[in-house]
């Protein structure tokens, strides 16, 4: 890349900066960023998470990725974010192109634009951030001149929808996947970039772990089903398998998070206390696709935490995981970091806590130094049957036990998640949830002898996702997902006893279909997501900038050619003889076992936690040469030092 072509953009952007909402996020220089030479690194990296700064910073695949590769000797990385529509309209005006917040170079002058999708809904953005770095929108028509497009993150299990605009595609754990990635690129840039760019793409294909999209093609039936998906190129893998890291002691990240410049959603330092879970939720995309289970080990935590704490200064530790509380050692954890940071009143958070794995003392614990908030439990279904279907295990009976416990602790709210447009729901189901929070709140009054607690419902609408034994389910429409949830809500509102202290929240059930159509496309969606940004869609993820009804009148224009519609890609239940269009993508587990869990669920049957019983084939294990690792590894997290303790007693250790 000549020098002139990565210059920074900052003197042209920084005129437009008094123009536009919130400039500081467009200003870089966050405590712990990094910025290297660009002319000593011979591979560069720009990240992206694509949505807005407040919500991307705190992001921990962007983080961890950025240090890994900072680290490295000769790499560089350097991050960027979605740009508000009214810096983004000031740009094309101006001619400034995408830049990183880092150093302020334009996107279009590194090796890589790699982008982690967490949700479907930041699939505009992207496009918008491509066009705004000047690099062609599909990816058949990117030069030498232009960066490998890549795509990670939860969304990355089904690229699909998104094939024509990126070169390539990592599925699983990115840590030892870019590290792998850049090595590749690096020997072909240093023999001259011989073959162009089909070259390269094809020697990361070759390693059978990254996705290529254009080097396979997908043949179609009459009916619009897919008939095959094929190589086009020899060398190039019929399936595409996940990354696993297995040891997360051997990957402390990030060591130094980023303390965000602006306001963001998450005030606080985060730490990743194991990877996976095997509860077998059969809705739950994130559980299926990250098995196995990999604890990190008590002492690592302690670790990550102290250095965590000392580079950045916040005052909350979120211990992150799908479920938290699942972790074999959370009671030593919890007790071990509240003693150590007693006195410097660092608030401990578990971002999800499943009603079975809640008891006080670790409550009491995770409160003990910071502030006691509501608590959050997601029994995900309203009625037993339902929770049957869907495989969360836990009874109204454990539930109420848990408010209970709560209630009777001092606790005065709590938060209830549940979803709508399950599998085989019935009205009737979803209107027990309404029984079930005035039970919560009857029994809060009783145990507290108070009439100040709240309960709150939130309520999110099921989006059927790829790789889940719920693949092949109809998603129940926006019309009837709104249906129901209003009698819900006049069921709640009605009753005078409890109505008053349960509050309600619900999406209503559009932007569930937008997600639908995106998370279960194959490549003609490809068409419908250009068409919609082409109308202006930018920021899907967020109510105020979502339209509806642009994306459906995109999809009926887009979608008409193929005689498929929304409804084929939503509704639509899907057979056992489909061939999905992810199906090339091996996440590990065996397509018979999820049918057969499919199965289960409309049968009502329950599996249990294979992390604690025999195996269920689910195939991960074998297949990927991994396995479950639980504790307890026998370790305590001992406090450091003690501050400003009085001198032991001779003979004894403090």
């Amino acid at each position: 890349m000549p020098a002139e072509v990565a210059a920074s953009v900052f003197p042209q952007l920084e005129a437009l900066l008094p123009h536009v909402q919130k400039p500081i996020q467009y200003v870089g220089g966050e405590l712990n960023s990094t910025v290297k030479p660009w002319e000593s690194c011979d591979v560069r990296w720009a990240l992206m998470y694509p949505d807005a700064y407040e919500v991307g910073l705190p992001n921990q695949g962007v983080m961890i990725l950025y240090e890994v590769l900072n680290e490295q000797e000769g790499v560089l990385a350097e991050r960027t974010y979605s740009v508000w529509p009214d810096l983004e309209a000031l740009m094309r005006e101006h001619d400034v192109p995408q830049f990183t917040v880092d150093s302020h170079r334009p996107v279009k002058a590194f090796d890589v634009f790699g982008l982690s999708f967490s949700t479907e809904l930041g699939y505009t953005n992207m496009l918008t951030a491509l066009d705004l770095a000047g690099i062609p929108l599909e990816s058949r028509d990117r030069t030498l001149d232009d960066p490998i497009v890549l795509a990670g993150g939860h969304a990355a299990f089904n690229p699909e929808p998104i094939a024509d605009f990126i070169d390539a595609a990592i599925i699983g754990d990115g840590e030892q996947a870019v590290l792998d990635m850049t090595r590749i690129i690096r020997e072909w840039k240093a023999q001259g970039c011989p073959g162009g760019r089909e070259e390269v793409l094809f020697r990361l294909a070759k390693t059978g772990s990254v996705y290529i999209p254009a080097f396979y093609d997908v043949e179609y039936l009459p009916d619009g089903r897919i008939a095959r998906v094929v190589p086009n190129k020899s060398g190039v893998p019929w399936r595409v398998s996940k990354h696993t890291v297995m040891d997360l002691d051997e990957w402390p990240y990030p060591k130094q998070p980023l303390v965000p410049l602006a306001e963001t959603v998450h005030e606080r330092m985060s730490v990743e206390i194991f990877r996976g879970c095997t509860r077998g939720c059969r809705f739950c995309q994130a559980g299926m696709i990250t098995r196995p289970v990999r604890e990190r080990s008590i002492t690592g935590i302690g670790d990550m935490v102290e250095k965590g704490l000392k580079a950045t200064g916040f005052e909350e530790v979120g211990l992150l995981s799908l479920s938290s509380a699942d972790h074999s050692e959370i009671g030593d954890i919890a007790k071990g970091l509240a003693d150590r940071y007693e006195d410097d009143k660092i608030g401990l958070s578990l971002p999800s806590t499943r009603v079975d794995a809640f008891n006080v003392d670790l409550a009491n614990e995770l409160t003990r130094n910071g502030r006691r908030s509501g608590l959050t439990f997601a029994p995900e279904g309203g009625s037993e049957r339902m929770r049957k279907v869907i495989n969360k295990m836990v009874s109204e009976e454990d539930l109420i036990r848990t408010v209970a416990t709560a209630y009777g602790n001092g606790w005065r709210q709590v938060k209830l998640y549940f979803m709508c447009g399950l599998p085989t729901e019935t009205d009737e189901d979803v209107l027990q949830i309404a029984d079930m929070a005035m039970n919560v709140i009857q029994k809060g009054r009783e145990v507290s002898g108070q009439n100040d607690i709240r309960c709150t419902v939130s309520i999110g609408g099921f989006v059927p996702k790829p790789h889940t034994p719920f693949q092949w389910a109809p998603q129940l429409s926006a019309e009837e997902t709104d249906t129901r949830l209003q009698k819900l809500r006049d069921k709640i509102r009605g009753d005078k006893k409890y109505g008053r202290s349960i509050g309600f929240r619900y999406h209503d059930g559009k932007p569930g279909i937008v997600e639908g159509l995106l998370s279960r496309g194959d490549r003609r969606i490809g068409a419908v997501i250009r068409a919609v940004y082409e109308d202006g869609g930018r920021f899907d993820g967020w109510r105020e900038h979502f339209s509806y009804d642009r994306w459906m009148r995109c999809a009926d224009k887009a979608l008409a050619p193929f005689g498929v519609d929304v409804d084929w890609y939503t509704t639509r239940e899907r057979t056992y003889e489909e061939v999905l269009p992810w199906d090339h993508l091996d996440s590990g587990l065996d397509k018979d076992w999820l049918w057969e869990d499919w199965q289960d669920a409309l049968d009502e049957t329950e599996v249990d936690d294979c992390r604690w019983t025999p195996c269920f084939d689910c195939g991960v294990c074998p297949q990927l040469d991994t396995h479950i690792q639980i504790g307890p590894t026998g370790k305590k997290l001992l406090p450091l030092t003690v501050k400003n303790a009085a001198p032991a007693p001779s003979g004894h250790a403090h």
